[in-house]
């Protein structure tokens, strides 16, 4: 959840760690610090707050001098969001400072064992525990040491470390938690996202779990446990510094919002040829699919609501029952998976620890595994059995928007790759592909269908509570429309399913309740219509998202959304950005950090 970045090279590493540092502000954080290496000697500053105040201490690096060093963003877990728990944390004799993403289970006892050792803490982290541990293992050699204070750590953990001892090297180990290394000329980094990277280099290398690096300005050395060299492969990073930046834009939720049709296009487009869709990184056959008894979708938050909308799509398609499972329960719940399950997990960063953990316990079990994640080399990439990239590019805002779209367009792909691999689909395969092909430019419609929706933000800003309602497909989205409006704007929004407003839900609505009724499912559309006549009859303002011709639901809202007409079955990435649109303009106007939401972090890398 915390961004960490590291440096060694010519240049001055205080700027180069607050401006890579920066990149990785939304990931969220409530604290940040920097620790740079000059002349056997280690300066650490820390701030409480936002990145700019760090900024200001250090007089924007200048006031610290010094090649090799190593930053971090802290987003509170064990202690207060202060300058003492913040991070790098420094031994006690000043020779190793240490920053940590993760979080370490086992640190109440290592703290107990340490104290008795003499060691004292400064702070009430879990994290000091580990400079201490390294400092205790030292004996000049330091891959050695920080190996044997890793093998002492339960939990999660990216670390990056630097040793006065070895003025122009910073050390950097992973378990669990995202860390990549990046290769320059006379100088290298590491950093928890390539956004902290790609303006000083595109060639990366990513870590895997048990993998230790030793970067120095001219070498680059990634080894085991054991220490034994590993050969790493290097990657190249395809988008540059300007995906990640604004673009001119007021916020990355805008943008990456405006941005959804060129997304969508880029997850589904490279799939179709001739007319048909290939997925060439699967290597799931018919035959193993025939054996296949149930499809369980886990994730967690907007990803969870992606596999909500994608659910629908695959269970007619492939007519195979799928099971919709948050991750952070299913892998506490025994449950029911076998090999001839197909586990799908879905994660934007590919780092989400519940979805990780809920992965290896159904891989334990037998299930055949298919991961759909946006960053390519994540823990869930390498995990999974099979992987589909969403290729929605960088996502900065804290909010997602294009990665549920793509993630929900990838799932619509795969129920009919599927199905048509199941002999289910039959000749609705080419009207179905045709549908998908047209969704970039149905998302483009719906954008420009909606100008009004800044100034339908000013009359529900104030609201108490908003509730969103929708049957079958309608309600998957209505799930995370509501999550992006508490999100971002922190005012209350739930999502109900329809039919269920008579079975409690409907004592909460009294006179001028907004109601976002989402009515583009033409199967229910007369259940959803009567649904909007309860509320109204009890003084609901409605605001209805719908086609333009559907003069009965038109006529009955008090305010109206559109989408342009497609076929139910694909709806949920069309009908879901008016939403995010509605979302965003409540927020700018009550003033809320839209990319960057109290409390929120972009990367859920703890439990």
């Amino acid at each position: 959840m915390c961004g960490i970045v590291g440096y060694t090279g010519n240049k001055r590493a205080s700027g180069i760690l607050l401006g890579g540092l920066k990149q990785l502000e939304y990931r969220g954080y409530d604290s940040a610090g920097i620790a740079v290496m000059d002349q056997n000697k280690i300066t650490v500053v820390k701030a409480s707050g936002r990145l700019e105040n760090l900024c200001r201490r250090t007089n924007d690096g200048d006031s610290v001098p010094g090649g090799a060093g190593i930053g971090h963003t802290r987003w509170a877990t064990h202690g207060a969001p202060t300058e003492e728990n913040a991070h790098p944390h420094l031994s006690n004799d000043g020779r190793f400072a240490i920053v940590h993403n993760g979080i370490i289970e086992n640190y109440l006892s290592l703290r107990e064992e340490l104290i008795a050792e003499g060691y004292h803490f400064e702070s009430e982290t879990d994290t000091e525990v580990i400079v201490h541990l390294i400092d205790m293992y030292y004996d000049g050699d330091m891959r050695s040491a920080l190996a044997k204070a890793a093998s002492r750590l339960e939990g999660s953990y990216a670390l990056g470390v630097i040793c006065t001892e070895e003025p122009d090297k910073i050390y950097a180990a992973k378990e669990a938690s995202p860390l990549i290394v990046g290769a320059g000329i006379g100088e290298n980094f590491f950093a928890s996202d390539v956004t902290a990277l790609v303006s000083h280099t595109r060639n990366v290398i990513y870590l895997e779990d048990g993998e230790f690096a030793e970067l120095s300005p001219d070498s680059i050395r990634i080894t085991d446990c054991f220490g034994k060299v590993i050969d790493k492969k290097v990657s190249r990073i395809s988008w540059d510094v300007q995906a990640a930046e604004k673009g001119g834009y007021e916020h990355f939720m805008l943008k990456e919002i405006m941005e959804q049709p060129a997304a969508v296009s880029a997850a589904i487009s490279p799939r179709i040829k001739d007319g048909r869709i290939v997925f060439d990184e699967l290597s799931i056959t018919a035959e193993e699919l025939k054996h296949i008894h149930k499809i369980v979708i886990t994730a967690c938050g907007s990803a969870y609501y992606a596999g909500c909308a994608g659910k629908y799509a695959i269970e007619q398609l492939c007519r195979i029952p799928v099971t919709m499972e948050l991750a952070s329960e299913l892998r506490y719940s025994d449950p029911l998976i076998d090999d001839h399950t197909l586990l799908i997990v879905i994660s934007q960063s590919g780092e989400t620890a519940d979805t990780i953990a809920a992965l290896k316990e159904c891989k334990a079990r037998g299930a055949r595994t298919l991961a759909v994640v946006n960053v390519v080399g994540s823990a869930i990439a390498n995990l999974a059995d099979d992987c589909v990239y969403t290729w929605a590019g960088p996502e900065i805002a804290v909010a997602t928007t294009k990665g549920y779209t793509t993630q929900v367009s990838v799932l619509y792909m795969l129920g009919v790759y599927f199905g048509e691999l199941l002999g289910k689909v039959g000749d609705q395969y080419d009207y179905l592909v045709d549908e998908l092909l047209l969704l970039p430019r149905r998302v483009q419609e719906t954008i420009d269908m909606n100008p009004g929706i800044e100034a339908l933000a000013e009359k529900y800003h104030n609201s108490k509570a908003l509730f969103f309602i929708g049957r079958n497909t309608d309600y998957a989205t209505a799930l995370e429309g509501a999550l992006k409006m508490k999100e971002i704007s922190y005012l209350h929004a739930e999502a109900y399913a329809a039919g269920e407003l008579k079975h409690g839900t409907i004592a909460l609505i009294e006179e001028h309740q907004p109601v976002i009724a989402l009515c583009c499912n033409p199967l229910i559309m007369e259940k959803t219509l009567s649904n909007i006549v309860e509320v109204k009859a009890r003084g609901a303002e409605v605001l209805a998202l719908t086609f333009r011709s559907n003069d009965k639901i038109v006529s009955s809202a008090d305010d109206l959304l559109f989408i342009p007409k497609t076929t139910a079955l694909f709806s949920a990435v069309t009908e879901v950005v008016p939403l995010q649109l509605l979302a965003y303009y409540v927020a700018k106007a009550n003033g809320c950090d839209i990319d960057k939401p109290k409390n929120l972090a972009k990367s859920v890398t703890v439990e």
